[in-house]
């Protein structure tokens, strides 16, 4: 399986940052917003990624990533976004690259705490389909919005006004080789856009979209709010995973933390 890792758009909402640099070049405390979705397909073991991004700061992306080598990788593809027509139009510029393998695609500006790689493995064998995470949340409306019976999902509704369920689709998708035809099918939404959740409907309408629930925290940062809270989020799980160094220290010197 292929990972690609969306980031390209404007970054509307977080101007006057993004009138500098691209989106998910940003700093989430400790590390530029793009090394996390990287990080997630690694963590899977997915090791031949794509990154599609646009605008004037595209070339920074090469600067900052060069082949990959931080994150153990041999290689990085990258390619253009010219405007902004979607998240599935973003992907459809994936299709030579996937060159009819299995993707994973994760958002740029999508964070979590916990690992895919289980949900990678279980798509991994399933013959065909998608593949989506989901995690519950307070605020469902902000999201697309999952409706699931009897094991299943039966429709995702975009950013609903009353939600038929609290489960939010994450910026994390597998789909087999088939979804570039299910683009190319598309017609552009109210926003002059190509809708990632009609790809996701188009596969629950022919019955073989499955999903995991995402382990752990999950946020995007996509606006200063979800900015401010990835950077605290990442900062507090910073702290935890550091604990233990501290209390094997303390024990070998003897003394007792409180």
């Amino acid at each position: 399986m292929k990972g690609i890792v969306l980031a390209g758009g404007t970054g509307s909402r977080l101007f006057p940052l993004t009138k500098i640099t691209n989106k998910h070049l940003l700093p989430i405390y400790d590390r530029p917003m793009i090394y996390f979705p990287i990080q997630t397909l690694v963590d899977a073991g997915i090791r031949d990624i794509l990154i599609v991004t646009g605008g004037r700061n595209s070339g920074d992306f090469l600067r900052l990533l060069a082949n990959g080598k931080q994150f153990g990788l041999a290689h990085i593809n990258y390619t253009y976004q010219d405007g902004e027509g979607g998240i599935a139009d973003a992907l459809a510029l994936a299709e030579h690259f996937a060159d009819g393998q299995k993707v994973c695609v994760v958002l740029g500006d999508n964070i979590i705490e916990g690992s895919i790689a289980e949900a990678a493995g279980r798509f991994r064998e399933q013959a065909s389909g998608a593949h989506i995470l989901l995690k519950e949340v307070p605020d469902a409306e902000r999201f697309g919005v999952a409706e699931v019976a009897a094991g299943k999902i039966v429709g995702i509704e975009e950013k609903p006004r009353l939600p038929k369920s609290n489960y939010a689709v994450t910026g994390i998708y597998m789909y087999d080789p088939t979804v570039f035809d299910k683009i190319r099918t598309l017609v552009p939404s109210r926003r002059g856009e190509l809708e990632i959740t009609d790809v996701n409907n188009a596969y629950i309408r022919e019955g073989s979209m499955t999903f995991s629930f995402l382990e752990g925290w999950w946020t995007d940062a996509g606006t200063f709010d979800s900015l401010l809270r990835a950077a605290n989020l990442v900062a507090q799980s910073s702290e935890t995973t550091t604990v233990p160094d501290a209390e094997v220290l303390a024990a070998a010197k003897g003394t007792v933390r409180v």
